[in-house]
């Protein structure tokens, strides 16, 4: 029997079929990145949230060996700061609440690339080591205050500064893009938080229920 051989020859891939191939294997090589890069984003927000609902807590726990008021309500002889925070040293408060806290870590939003947690509260502890902003009026007669929060803001297009931040109702405030791109994350009174974009933050703003807010910014 004669052995067969087959006629068909094996096809080089043309330059176009090449160029295609490489081209899709980098689109979804790009899909996958920013899918992954999404992913690592959303995580972070929810880390930034879990952290404010534990500082919300703590504020909460710290209230109930205070007749019901924050420490911005409780005087300096009663463990309180009231008269300490002047805007430029909102750790303070922070700091007096540091058993309820348990640790500086959860004071540091995830993708706050400006500052570093601190190890713990008895050495150096300072605004290098906080995220968040403090709602030195908040109490607990207006659940729907600011309490904490990204500090990420602008107001009339300029990004605001370390310091006392004063907010009336139709104050233009906006988020930057420093954290979680034009969406921040407000915790109120109440102990709850919200994930706010810059209109929800607006509309927030309104529905307060006083005419003021002075925040601690750090």
């Amino acid at each position: 029997m004669k052995p067969r051989f087959s006629h068909q020859r094996n096809r080089a891939l043309t330059i176009t079929e090449v160029l295609v191939t490489v081209v899709a294997v980098c689109l979804l090589a790009l899909v996958a990145l920013a899918q992954s890069e999404d992913s690592q984003a959303r995580s972070q927000r929810i880390r930034c949230v879990n952290n404010l609902k534990q500082i919300g807590l703590s504020y909460r726990v710290w209230a109930g060996g205070h007749n019901d008021k924050y420490p911005m309500q409780v005087s300096t002889t009663n463990g309180g700061t009231m008269g300490l925070a002047n805007g430029r040293n909102a750790w303070i408060i922070f700091f007096v609440m540091s058993k309820e806290l348990n640790t500086p870590q959860i004071l540091i939003c995830p993708q706050d690339t400006k500052r570093t947690p601190a190890t713990n509260f008895s050495r150096g502890f300072n605004n290098d080591n906080v995220s968040y902003f403090v709602g030195l009026d908040a109490n607990l007669d207006h659940p729907q205050m600011f309490l904490s929060g990204d500090d990420n803001f602008a107001v009339g297009g300029a990004s605001v500064k370390s310091g006392l931040l004063r907010l009336w109702t139709n104050t233009p405030i906006t988020w930057t893009a420093a954290r979680h791109q034009f969406v921040g994350n407000i915790g109120l009174a109440d102990g709850s938080v919200q994930q706010l974009t810059t209109k929800g933050l607006q509309q927030a703003l309104q529905q307060i229920g006083v005419a003021t807010n002075r925040l601690a910014i750090p």
